[in-house]
């Protein structure tokens, strides 16, 4: 019984420390991100996700399309502009380079890539409200 107790004294510091060091997705994303309204807000509203079908084509910059990489479609920003894209639900971003001409479909407000779509959680739902940090 001694044996028992004297474990347990041992091991509530390390539990203690273990449990005061966890974070949520969206505090760790903006600990390796950046803060998550870092850069100079530039909008808000719907975004949507493209990918598959368009892989392998050129984009409006003349780029070939990859739909797992870090980019995104906007109707006015520089090609090579980089947007922080806030999830607004679950406070999750992302940091994307606009390569790309778009959203042409109604009200939305950028047209993200397959793989940032994947990182923010919105494949499943097509389309969710973001709001965009313009960085450069």
């Amino acid at each position: 019984m001694k044996n028992i107790i004297a474990r347990a004294s041992l091991c509530i510091p390390i539990i203690f420390t273990a449990a005061c060091n966890t974070t949520s997705i969206a505090s760790a994303d903006a600990a390796a991100t950046g803060s998550v309204t870092s850069g100079q807000r530039i909008g808000s509203g719907k975004a949507s996700w493209y990918g598959p079908g368009f892989h392998g084509r050129r984009t409006a910059s003349g780029e070939v399309f990859a739909s797992r990489a870090m980019t995104a479609a906007h109707r006015t920003l520089p090609f090579g502009t980089r947007v922080r894209v806030v999830h607004e639900r679950t406070g999750r971003s992302v940091v994307v380079r606009i390569n790309d001409r778009g959203p042409f479909h109604g009200g939305r407000v950028i047209d993200l890539a397959e793989g940032p779509a994947q990182a923010l959680g919105m494949t499943a739902e097509g389309a969710t409200y973001v709001s965009l940090h313009r960085l450069d």
